[in-house]
């Protein structure tokens, strides 16, 4: 069984751009863009693992969006990426994240 990420960014570049891009990684790619859909996403999907936030939205609704995971799934790390690497840099974040983190624990 795959861990399940949540990549929470503007779409549809998020999720299938990135998923796209690190196809070689065994996990299975869950996508959201705002409240609704984060909601929808972590209280349909049990085995989301981790949330990996993109640095496009607003700190506003970065800020709210970790406030509506971890109320409703304090299982659920949050992973927010940092502005300067630009968007270019979300690959590579996402990347580090799942196979320094998800991958490890899974093998472990």
């Amino acid at each position: 069984m795959k861990p399940v990420v949540l990549l929470i960014g503007r779409l549809p570049g998020v999720i299938g751009g990135i998923a796209q891009q690190l196809q070689d990684l065994p996990v299975e790619w869950l996508g959201a863009h705002n409240r609704e859909e984060v909601i929808r996403q972590i209280e349909a999907e049990p085995k989301i693992v981790c949330a990996i936030m993109g640095a496009g939205l607003d700190d506003a609704i970065r800020g709210e969006l970790v406030g509506v995971i971890a109320s409703r799934r304090a299982d659920i790390p949050i992973h927010l990426k940092e502005r300067s690497s630009g968007p270019d840099g979300l690959a590579p974040f996402v990347r580090r994240i799942v196979e320094g983190t998800v991958l490890a624990r899974a093998s472990a």
